[in-house]
């Protein structure tokens, strides 16, 4: 049977898109704003774009925000796409500071206007990048030491722990680009976008949750 994935719906992520990635790595999408099917799922996805502020109170108004930290703190899979990594930290600057959802310590700010020689910096970051990966979570035993991935982001984490950073790449210079703790794994990038790249991705996610159950 396939695992039964909880995408979780906010009302602001782009759920079609990665519903049907997750079908295409053998994975059951199960789109819901229902805290019950979130918790009882065999892994946990929370897509998003959009306002970090925003997210954080959809989630917390509608009991997702504690279904996922019990989802998490039961140990399940849980993976973060773009918001979804972000909002898993202390604490978010956009549009004024915003508590997140406190699984990770560290908080999310926005790009510098200057990279490290000085150039003006385009902000958003959008299009491909490399990522390379780094440490011995579970989830990258099924990637390549580096992989090329889709970005659209104007914010990146810059957590407390540097161990907890798992992937790498730079614009404007180094940011941690996907962080993994425990059952919680997060990228900053969008793998449903990614092509082959982000089905690997996706692929050890199935992998991973095949050896949690």
């Amino acid at each position: 049977m396939r695992p039964r994935i909880a995408l979780v719906d906010y009302g602001a992520g782009n759920l079609r898109s990665v519903a049907k990635a997750l079908e295409r790595s053998e994975l059951q999408p199960v789109v819901t704003g229902d805290p019950a099917v979130v918790r009882d799922a065999d892994g946990v996805l929370l897509p998003g774009v959009g306002a970090f502020r925003d997210a954080v109170a959809a989630l917390e108004e509608s009991g997702l925000a504690d279904a996922i930290r019990q989802a998490t703190d039961r140990g399940r899979p849980y993976l973060g796409i773009c918001f979804g990594l972000q909002l898993l930290f202390d604490e978010g600057e956009e549009h004024g500071t915003t508590p997140g959802l406190g699984r990770l310590a560290g908080r999310v700010t926005r790009f510098p206007e200057k990279d490290a020689a000085g150039e003006p910096l385009r902000i958003p970051h959008i299009g491909w990048n490399e990522v390379r990966f780094e440490g011995d979570h579970p989830m990258l035993a099924g990637l390549p030491a580096s992989d090329v991935y889709y970005f659209v982001h104007s914010y990146r984490p810059e957590p407390l722990d540097p161990d907890i950073i798992v992937g790498r790449a730079d614009y404007g210079g180094p940011f941690a680009a996907a962080v993994a703790k425990d059952n919680v794994f997060a990228v900053q990038f969008h793998p449903e976008k990614s092509q082959s790249a982000g089905k690997r991705l996706l692929d050890a996610y199935r992998a991973w949750i095949g050896e949690s159950r």
